[in-house]
């Protein structure tokens, strides 16, 4: 499978292609902190087996992409989601069906509003619209506040678990248990959590990035203005958003806030799904990102036309 170190600046940006250069690009973009392997092997085969290009990448400062102490290089949320675009730049991708998990999601609407010329779709999976205030909900959440909103809070355990994430492990087994731990609070109580399955993933992840220490700066980087989620419709490009019955950091009805604020806006809800990419339901994710992706395309091929 194709790899390409991409130059961002100061930076080098790991990415990955598989799949027919000859399909439409899939591009996934990785919740915070996580790097292109957060996305399952068997996943993206699946993606590539529908007759896509599916492409994804480490975000700076994970995986193989280059890291730099956060003081000495500060930056935005939205330049997270420029470093996409010079993803697709790269590879000589001039539109993608663009998917985004979690912090993915949020980079997703950005995207949306500042390059709409790059997608041809949209696919927003357990996140939260541009205008909710997720970092001011993480400290309603311990303080016993309500949300601005009303919208449902983080779970207060889960956050704890994401928390620990500050004492580094002192061990390479530890951190593998530390981070197991913190999928089996993240994936709900619904379906049964594969541990032996996460710890797998986990420890591909630490050999592909060659350390196992978590990093941590994209919890430092300035979040997009809330007022940007007014922009959200002014948004036409279809978007698909995906809500877990059972995520703890983005609970419903959040999915359903994101599908109204987008005009092209379709929500479903997929039972016993957290916050997270489980085995038993991969299936089920990729045939519905497949299935909006075609649906995109045929609409593409009717505007073209008229």
């Amino acid at each position: 499978m194709p790899e390409k170190f991409v130059s961002v600046n100061d930076r080098s940006l790991w990415s990955q292609s598989v799949g027919s250069d000859e399909g439409e690009a899939i591009l996934l973009v990785s919740g915070a902190n996580a790097s292109a392997l957060m996305w399952p092997d068997e996943f993206v085969e699946l993606l590539a087996s529908k007759g896509y290009r599916v492409i994804r990448y480490d975000h700076r400062d994970t995986g193989r992409s280059t890291f730099i102490e956060f003081d000495n290089a500060p930056y935005t949320v939205e330049d997270l989601a420029t470093d996409a675009v010079s993803i697709l730049d790269a590879w000589e991708v001039d539109k993608a069906h663009v998917v985004g998990l979690s912090m993915g999601a949020t980079l997703g609407q950005v995207l949306a509003l500042d390059h709409m010329d790059r997608l041809h779709s949209l696919t927003l999976m357990c996140g939260a619209a541009l205008d909710v205030d997720f970092v001011g909900n993480i400290g309603r959440a311990f303080s016993g506040e309500s949300s601005p909103d009303g919208l449902p809070l983080p779970k207060k355990e889960v956050l704890e678990a994401l928390s620990a994430r500050a004492t580094p492990s002192e061990s390479m087994e530890e951190e593998l248990d530390r981070r197991v731990k913190e999928w089996s609070r993240l994936s709900g109580a619904k379906l049964e959590f594969d541990a032996s399955d996460f710890r797998l993933r986990e420890q591909r992840c630490i050999d592909h990035a060659g350390t196992w220490a978590q990093p941590g700066n994209h919890a430092m980087a300035m979040p997009v203005p809330l007022a940007r989620g007014k922009e959200l419709r002014k948004v036409s490009v279809p978007t698909l958003v995906i809500q877990g019955s059972e995520d703890p950091l983005n609970p419903p009805p959040h999915g359903r806030h994101i599908a109204d604020l987008l005009p092209n806006g379709r929500l479903i809800e997929i039972d016993g799904l957290g916050h997270c990419l489980p085995k038993a339901l991969l299936s089920r994710l990729a045939d519905e990102i497949g299935n909006h992706a075609e649906q995109s395309h045929a609409a593409d091929a009717r505007t073209s036309r008229g």
